[in-house]
């Protein structure tokens, strides 16, 4: 393992989580574990299956994440994350609060998985009526479905969908995450493409 020699906490951190797509994969895992490789080279675009190999070795061996060998009929390594690779989500949010401004810059081809928004959704939105009965938000946006579950104070995304939900949104991401997350007016992003179902007040809920 490459290392900066460096008697500071930051610097032993970089050591382990610093190198390129070390952290992304600990995105993934935080949306979506326990994972198959095969779904880490989904969710990582671009990515080298040497490379990812080698990244998965080394968070291994620092403890990071675990694998092991799910029973038939999946019989495949699933990989997740131990209780100190879970700390690293508040790292993951910090790393999204500041990048947010930079996905203006994005090129309009860029790779896109609908489950990378979970974290930033869960992060920045809020259940505003925890004493009434829960809601559900289905998102349609990039690959394949993401559902928003709001209810007893918290708001939590997954991927999926789910019968009968309170409103539906569908669209590109840019006008997706605008809506959601109150940078955009819900009459503005409709006229710009849009479509939304369903009752408006399940969006108001969520909305920051």
């Amino acid at each position: 393992m490459r290392t900066y020699d460096q008697y500071c906490a930051a610097a032993r951190a970089l050591d382990v989580v610093g190198d390129r797509w070390t952290l992304l994969i600990v995105r993934e895992l935080l949306v979506q574990q326990p994972c198959r490789y095969t779904d880490l080279r989904y969710g990582l675009p671009g990515v080298a299956t040497n490379l990812l190999a080698d990244r998965l070795r080394e968070l291994e061996e620092n403890g990071v994440i675990s694998r092991e060998e799910a029973p038939p009929p999946i019989a495949t390594t699933l990989f997740r994350l131990t209780p100190r690779g879970e700390e690293l989500k508040s790292v993951l949010e910090a790393l999204g609060r500041w990048g947010r401004p930079l996905l203006e810059e994005t090129p309009g081809d860029a790779d896109f998985r609908s489950h990378w928004l979970a974290l930033p959704l869960e992060l920045q939105l809020k259940d505003h009526a925890p004493d009434r009965p829960p809601v559900t938000i289905e998102v349609h946006t990039g690959d394949r479905p993401i559902v928003i579950e709001a209810g007893d104070g918290s708001v939590r995304v997954r991927p999926g969908t789910v019968s009968g939900p309170d409103a539906k949104l569908t669209g590109t991401p840019p006008l997706v995450l605008g809506v959601l997350t109150g940078e955009l007016g819900l009459a503005r992003a409709r006229a710009d493409g849009l479509e939304f179902e369903g009752d408006p007040k399940a969006l108001r809920r969520v909305r920051p």
